[in-house]
């Protein structure tokens, strides 16, 4: 069932979102919601995290010699403008006909510099987002899961004031709960053709369960990806992370690590989630990420009994210059947005 509304045209001052300015070193996790027991993978999870963060960058995932390896092919999946459902006003267009998959496609065919797409599900969080102005499609995931969507796409009319172009709400009804954190996005995009995809497979070869690969990852990005103090310092809002530039160049602030980390892990069908929040006073990314027989492992992870650690390559890759109290209990992460 799909609401339909009228692209009503009205003005107001629009609240921008803070996106992303990011000044501080540190940057990925893992997580998911508890589904799955195991006490044997779920001790490999406590050795893994400890091995990584709490034991200086160690291998710690055994796995089985008999055990046959995984496939490492890239899985891409690719997010397409059907036009079997749209709606559109004042050069916005909108199509949702794969919210089953859980995103839906936005574009802006006019010459308005700045376009906004604000998607909310009744109910639960708002996500405001920018639209690029080359009047190519963008998939954005519905990353609140099931329920009634208002979706609208904004122009601006000068510094903080925007009038709404067109807006509809949408009944949401997601197949697969994984499928928004298995694409591409804005913030993690990538192709089949892209190099931190084939990366990935590069890493994963070898690799028996997803949690190797896990593994392998962090430790690939943590060991060759340093913080680029620099870029902390002058990057804007509505940056864009480059996963290809983060792995070509090997230095990117937080947003590139989690980026970079999420396209590796969902290209080869690990469902991650880039998480941006507040680590402290500071905005900050980092990942969740799906262990099977674990779940959606939080932000933190209990080991050795009494030590929370968090599973962030930036604050891994930044050394001794990292600020240890990011990390503490794990009390000073709070996520905020799930991309």
């Amino acid at each position: 069932m799909i609401y339909m509304g009228n692209c009503i045209r009205s003005v107001f001052l629009f609240a921008l979102l803070a996106l992303f300015v990011v000044v501080l070193l540190s940057a990925c996790s893992g997580s998911r919601d508890s589904r799955g027991e195991g006490d044997g993978v779920l001790s490999q999870v406590e050795d893994l995290f400890n091995g990584l963060t709490g034991g200086g960058m160690k291998s710690t995932v055994k796995e089985d010699p008999d055990a046959p390896y995984r496939n490492n092919e890239p899985r891409v999946l690719e997010n397409t403008a059907d036009g079997m459902a749209v709606f559109d006003g004042n050069g916005a267009v909108v199509d949702f006909s794969n919210v089953a998959d859980g995103y839906i496609m936005a574009r802006y065919e006019g010459d308005n510099p700045k376009v906004k797409i604000q998607i909310t599900r009744i109910g639960g969080s708002t996500y405001t987002y920018d639209v690029a102005g080359n009047k190519d499609f963008a998939g954005f995931p519905l990353s609140d899961g099931n329920g009634i969507y208002s979706i609208a796409m904004f122009l601006n009319i000068e510094n903080d004031t925007y009038s709404q172009a067109c807006a509809q709400e949408v009944h949401v009804d997601i197949t697969d709960e994984f499928s928004p954190f298995l694409r591409p996005n804005q913030y993690s995009n990538f192709t089949s053709g892209t190099l931190a995809v084939a990366k990935a497979s590069e890493i994963a070869e070898g690799a028996k369960g997803d949690l190797k690969v896990i593994e392998n990852v962090f430790m690939h990005i943590a060991g060759n990806v340093k913080y680029d103090y620099e870029k902390a310092e002058t990057v804007q809002s509505g940056y864009f992370p480059n996963v290809d530039d983060t792995l070509l160049t090997s230095k990117g602030i937080c947003f590139d690590f989690a980026s970079l980390m999420t396209c590796m892990l969902r290209s080869q069908g690990i469902p991650c989630k880039l998480v941006v929040g507040y680590a402290g006073t500071t905005y900050h990314a980092w990942i969740s990420v799906y262990i099977q027989d674990i779940g959606w492992v939080a932000n933190m992870i209990q080991f050795n009994g009494d030590t929370w650690t968090l599973m962030d390559p930036t604050f891994a890759a930044s050394g001794d210059r990292a600020d240890p109290n990011l990390v503490g209990d794990g009390k000073n992460y709070n996520p905020v947005y799930h991309y």
